[in-house]
């Protein structure tokens, strides 16, 4: 009998589940959860080219900036959020922004806002496989204030708000009851979602940079719904989200300056 370790296994090949090889993408990965929000990314882009899209995993790469830019989308929730994040690591990639969507719990956040996390409660049960219940889900410091430096002025430009601070990972989307909304507005918590808990854990793990900045989808405390029209603000959101995002990753110097390389180049 010959036991599996998954730690080793495809390590300098080809994901299993993404469908990059190592030399097909740069340094730093923009992370939306949405496959069809992956080509948001690549309207800031330059030279776009689509890597692969193996189940709900979609990558494109481009140039911002002089600097070669990964999107992956990790589809909904932290078990996938892992996976994606294990294997671009594998791949290559050193740093990895989430820009996503997020619900708010404190009154007064609006659909569009831009919501940066400074540290994850982790209500989920993908990081529990990973680290001691103690453990913290924190983003990495630099990428962070960068984050809340772009996202402020980008909000104060569009004439959004732009707020900073803990926000909550939850496993079950309509789980997600009027006692523990209530419990988080009490407790400070400034929004919820479903990836960062992963995505700050794997990355602590794994020695790489991690942070994420949110478009505010809907206010659970203030009944501002994606159900009652604020698509058009959540969209603009995303976009302010990205190129955000984008910022800090060229400011920081976050991204490679690699040329696109080819599928043939890398293989």
């Amino acid at each position: 009998m010959s036991t599996v370790d998954k730690s080793t296994a495809g390590l300098g090949e080809r994901q299993y589940h993404i469908g990059i090889a190592p030399g097909e993408v740069g340094t730093v990965a923009l992370l939306p959860g949405d496959p069809f929000r992956v080509p948001l990314v690549a309207e800031f882009l330059s030279d776009v080219r689509e890597v692969a899209h193996q189940r709900e995993h979609r990558t494109m790469i481009g140039m911002y900036k002089g600097q070669l830019i990964t999107a992956t989308s990790t589809g909904m929730g932290c078990p996938s959020t892992a996976i994606a994040a294990e294997e671009l690591i594998r791949v290559g990639v050193t740093s990895l922004i989430r820009v996503g969507s997020s619900a708010a719990v404190q009154p007064g956040v609006r659909p569009g806002d831009l919501l940066v996390s400074e540290g994850t409660l982790r209500n989920d049960g993908t990081t529990a496989a990973y680290v001691h219940p103690g453990y913290p889900a924190v983003p990495d410091l630099p990428i962070t204030i960068e984050l809340e430096r772009q996202a402020a002025r980008i909000a104060e430009r569009e004439g959004v708000a732009a707020l900073n601070g803990l926000n909550a990972s939850d496993d079950a989307f309509y789980a997600e009851g009027p006692e523990w909304i209530e419990r988080l507005r009490r407790e400070g918590v400034l929004n919820i979602e479903m990836e960062s808990s992963a995505l700050f854990v794997v990355a602590r793990l794994r020695g790489v940079r991690a942070g994420m900045i949110c478009a505010c989808s809907s206010n659970l405390v203030d009944g501002a719904s994606l159900y009652a029209g604020t698509k058009d603000r959540l969209h603009a959101g995303w976009m302010a989200s990205i190129e955000a995002a984008l910022e800090a990753a060229v400011s920081l110097g976050l991204g490679s300056p690699a040329p696109v390389p080819t599928r043939g180049d890398a293989a």
